[in-house]
């Protein structure tokens, strides 16, 4: 094992679970009710904030985006990727769920709830544009909390590193072609130049900026890395908060006239979080993989890089639209159902081993 890939899995195996990501459903409901009053009282400074716009990107939001994703990219180690060889079979399950599975069962679920069971309840103008909300969501696994779901089932730091930074190198090149595809077959018109830059804006460019910034502070030893790790781990959830309440803010019209809304979007996102993590979990053990690998594995494919999502939905649709909403929905109930998942897979550990042993 490389040190770089030590040091970071020490990181992973060994960091607790901060108060604000413990609490992040508390924050990010706090933040939509301060956005909804900011947007109701002080229409005119976001309206100035929502028109910094430079092709197509608005500023104050993308520089919020690289704060939120840089410090969670930081983490990842692309040394890690000659540890897949280990864990052939897990690796194998979660490819398979995370690329194949998630984004297709998640446009088909939007299809089936938003375009028809809930459409009567939500704008017609804005169905293909949750739609595509819940797609973006599906389409980008989770980067920086699956370590700190991983840890919380004592779960192979190793195999956790080397699934996110496979999935991270695989992101780079089929995150715009799988949306566009997603796009196209739920007749949603697909704006290939905005993809594209988006991209390069909130993938390429912040996962080069990270890894630089990851090798200069491995460069100063173990403890300096650590030590920083710890004091910008706050950033990207500050950052998120932030962002949430400046779409909060031009949202809040919108909610205020329909709130089931947001209960309605969340119907989706739930069914494909148990569906896809109750797949990887049970595809594992009938493998032959542990456990400890089988939870990192059900995990990544349950929860969602919603950072990215959000920025992508901002990007393509706009701050006021339908898709930029139903990202937030997924930021929204996020910890809360993947620490349900995380309380499932602990308690069915002797279930697990009993399987029959895979040569």
């Amino acid at each position: 094992m490389s040190a770089q890939c030590e040091v970071t899995a020490k990181v992973a195996a060994g960091a607790p679970m901060s108060l604000f990501e413990r609490w992040l459903t508390l924050w990010v409901f706090l933040c939509i009710l301060f956005g909804i009053a900011l947007g109701q009282f002080l229409p005119e400074p976001f309206q100035y904030l929502g028109r910094m716009e430079v092709a197509q990107v608005n500023l104050p939001v993308g520089l919020l985006i690289w704060v939120m994703i840089i410090p969670m990219l930081v983490k990842v180690d692309f040394g890690a990727l000659h540890e897949v060889r280990q864990h052939v079979r897990g690796i194998g399950v979660t490819l398979f769920v995370n690329w194949l599975v998630k984004p297709f069962s998640m446009a088909f679920l939007g299809w089936l709830f938003i375009r028809n069971i809930f459409a009567p309840y939500l704008p017609a103008e804005q169905l293909d544009s949750y739609i595509a909300g819940l797609i973006l969501l599906a389409a980008a696994p989770c980067t920086a909390m699956v370590f700190v779901w991983s840890r919380l089932t004592n779960g192979d730091p190793l195999f956790t590193l080397s699934q996110v930074a496979l999935n991270d190198t695989i992101m780079i090149f089929a995150f715009a072609p799988l949306v566009g595809l997603l796009l196209g077959i739920s007749a949603i018109t697909v704006p290939w130049a905005t993809l594209a830059t988006s991209v390069v804006l909130y993938i390429v460019i912040p996962l080069a900026l990270a890894q630089a910034w990851r090798k200069s502070l491995l460069a100063k030893g173990q403890a300096h890395f650590d030590a920083t790790m710890e004091k910008i781990g706050p950033w990207s959830i500050a950052a998120l908060l932030a962002t949430l309440v400046l779409l909060f803010a031009f949202q809040g019209k919108a909610i205020i006239e329909q709130p089931l809304i947001i209960a309605l979007l969340a119907v989706p996102i739930l069914i494909q979080v148990f569906f896809n993590s109750s797949l990887a979990y049970w595809l594992n053990r009938q493998v032959g993989e542990k456990h400890n690998v089988a939870c990192p594995s059900a995990l990544i494919g349950a929860s969602n890089f919603f950072e990215l999502a959000v920025a992508a939905a901002i990007s393509l649709f706009g701050f006021e639209s339908g898709a930029a909403l139903a990202t937030v929905v997924g930021v929204l109930i996020e910890v809360p159902v993947m620490l349900l998942v995380v309380k499932v897979v602990n308690s069915t550990k002797d279930w697990y081993e009993r399987r029959p042993a895979i040569a």
